[in-house]
């Protein structure tokens, strides 16, 4: 197929790239700036995008969108966080719709945090929206796709949630604390956390890619979410560490202020229902496994080979 990626340099999109290229796919990235070969130029700040550039196209994969964890949220990153992923998708939405040959399907980032923080709640991909910023900012991210849908382009949101992989993300924050044995819950520790490996998201987004029954929201977690002190305990455990230091809400709150109750603190019990129902299988289904598994990776790829 010839897929066209946004967000190609952060941490799914990398990988997304690489392992359609092994599959014999043809890659073309949106990029900021100057494009090169096959990739496409797009700059959502100004709506502006090589609408030439994706002739041919077959599926548009759109990871793109500002950071959550880069920097304290204020006024001015909240605007961007929102801005980066309504704007950004509304335009390549328009475009598809515009095409006189469309892609057959888009694929949509949004994130399990469109359910609000609920508890012990188990949430599939029928539960109703939460609130709150992070609820909203996917609830205008998943909007801003209708002009594609409307267009008759088959629409899939990504509803994704804690991708654990040591080379990006939330594990590569957690492992310099972790390894110096100073990990532990945060906050009662009681929230739950829907985690999936790196390679089992890349591996769910080729499975939704290949399947034309499955479209609207799927959430890309896996089956097994654990509540955040299971999290640190099987984390301390696999690294040969303790993880008995607690982090306290309210010092949460003070070190990172809002972020803390919307994205750390939240309790997010996602099944992928969706997923199972289409048969996919995962790969990494229980948690200990998974992180001696893509730490095992980790440490072996670092060793020089002869």
């Amino acid at each position: 197929m010839n897929v066209a990626v946004s967000g190609a340099s952060g941490l799914i999109g990398r990988a997304l790239c690489e392992r359609l290229r092994e599959r014999g796919d043809m890659v073309r990235r949106l990029v900021r700036g100057q494009a090169s070969g096959a990739d496409v130029r797009w700059d959502p700040a100004t709506q502006e995008i090589d609408v030439a550039a994706l002739e041919g196209t077959d599926v548009v994969v759109h990871l793109a969108g500002e950071p959550l964890a880069n920097g304290r949220w204020n006024a001015a990153k909240k605007r961007r966080i929102v801005e980066s992923r309504e704007r950004g998708t509304r335009l390549i939405a328009e475009t598809l719709a515009g095409m006189t040959r469309r892609p057959r399907m888009l694929l949509s980032a949004s994130a399990i945090g469109i359910y609000g923080s609920r508890g012990d709640e188990v949430l599939s991909e029928a539960s109703g929206l939460g609130t709150g910023f992070l609820a909203e900012v996917c609830q205008r991210w998943e909007a801003a796709t209708e002009p594609a849908e409307k267009a008759g382009i088959r629409v899939v949101h990504l509803r994704i949630g804690l991708v654990l992989d040591p080379s990006g993300g939330a594990l590569k924050a957690m492992l310099p604390v972790f390894r110096l044995g100073l990990g532990g819950r945060l906050g009662s520790g009681r929230q739950w956390m829907s985690w999936i490996t790196l390679a089992d998201t890349i591996r769910a987004i080729e499975h939704v890619m290949e399947r034309s029954n499955v479209s609207g929201a799927v959430n890309v977690v896996g089956p097994a979410a654990v509540t955040n002190a299971e999290f640190a305990r099987t984390l301390g455990r696999v690294l040969g560490r303790p993880a008995v230091l607690p982090a306290p809400g309210w010092a949460l709150r003070l070190a990172i202020g809002e972020m803390a109750d919307e994205a750390v603190l939240a309790s997010g019990r996602a099944v992928p229902r969706k997923l199972q129902e289409s048969r996919f299988v995962f790969s990494d289904s229980l948690l200990e496994a998974a992180l001696g598994a893509v730490l095992g990776r980790s440490r072996s790829d670092a060793r020089p080979r002869a």
